[in-house]
């Protein structure tokens, strides 16, 4: 059964003139009673009773019309939608994120759901074990997230944008004039860190045992944007990648003086698994928006 006689056999069966469908359908009348034919021999029915003076449905045929044009109907509709997917119009995009990225991504969901209002955007922040399994189990489409220390086989991580970790603090705050900071100098001063779990905090934790030292940590808190709502209302300091402060003009990040204290931030996405056009616009536009710019320099 083909699309083609089904569109042949409803012009027919409103018209139920053979010859005005063939000439409304740009083909011969022979032709049409061809394929016509070829239908009602796979259906093993006959759709139409013919005779020298006029032409009517059977029962199947009246049976057999609406069903056709609801195919018809449905083979148009997934026509269009293909067709809209491929030209990124309509959809579903799910990204994971880690807490560290949502400056980053603030411009990049601005400038593509004003692109493409067609699709519909989930953004989910997690840390990125949690993001990492949501993206092997297809739940979300890419993830947001530093380079991991140990890298995943099944996972390909697209570098975006080179960071490092900084002491995190308000601008009028008595350090905010250093160059850089020792790990010794903190101890000198309240803390408020992002929670256990969180990739930020287990970069810092290779240097930092805030379980077995001096350091003073008023404050542990899993939400970086409530982390450094605190920090701009006080003079606690915090330890976060330059990029979690892009869209903060009252802080200021000051180099944490550490061995290989190099970040790269990475969209991930699954190993040979197909990415959908809209991921791949996603990201180019997450490459050209002025935040990656403005830290790649």
């Amino acid at each position: 059964m083909e699309l083609r006689q089904l569109k042949y056999f409803i012009k027919t069966a409103e018209t139920l003139n053979f010859s005005e469908a063939a000439r409304s359908l740009y083909i011969t009348q022979s032709t049409l009673s061809q394929q016509v034919r070829t239908l009602e021999d796979e259906l093993g029915c006959p759709l139409f009773h013919r005779d020298s003076h006029s032409v009517v449905l059977t029962e199947y045929g009246e049976r057999m019309l609406p069903l056709a044009r609801q195919t018809v109907i449905d083979a148009d509709t997934c026509k269009s939608q293909i067709k809209d997917l491929q030209e990124v119009l309509t959809g579903t995009l799910n990204i994971g994120s880690t807490f560290s990225f949502g400056p980053i991504l603030k411009e990049s969901v601005k400038r593509f759901i004003n692109e493409y209002p067609g699709i519909h955007l989930n953004v989910t922040s997690r840390s990125m074990e949690e993001l990492m399994e949501k993206l092997r189990r297809r739940e979300v489409d890419l993830v947001m997230a530093f380079r991991p220390n140990v890298p995943f086989d099944d996972i390909e991580s697209r570098i975006l944008f080179e960071d490092h970790l900084s002491v995190i603090m308000r601008k009028d705050h008595p350090l905010s004039d250093r160059e850089s900071l020792s790990v010794e100098e903190l101890r000198r001063h309240r803390l408020a860190m992002p929670t256990k779990g969180l990739q930020a905090r287990n970069l810092i934790d290779k240097y930092i045992n805030f379980d077995n030292s001096d350091f003073v940590v008023s404050l542990e808190i899993n939400a970086v944007y409530s982390l450094l709502d605190v920090v701009e209302s006080s003079n606690l300091l915090t330890i976060l990648s330059d990029a979690a402060i892009k869209d903060r003009q009252t802080l200021k990040a000051i180099p944490l003086d550490v061995p290989d204290n190099q970040m790269q931030g990475c969209v991930h996405v699954l190993k040979k698994t197909y990415l959908k056009r809209s991921a791949e616009v996603f990201i180019k536009i997450l490459r050209e928006s002025l935040s990656i710019v403005d830290m790649s320099e």
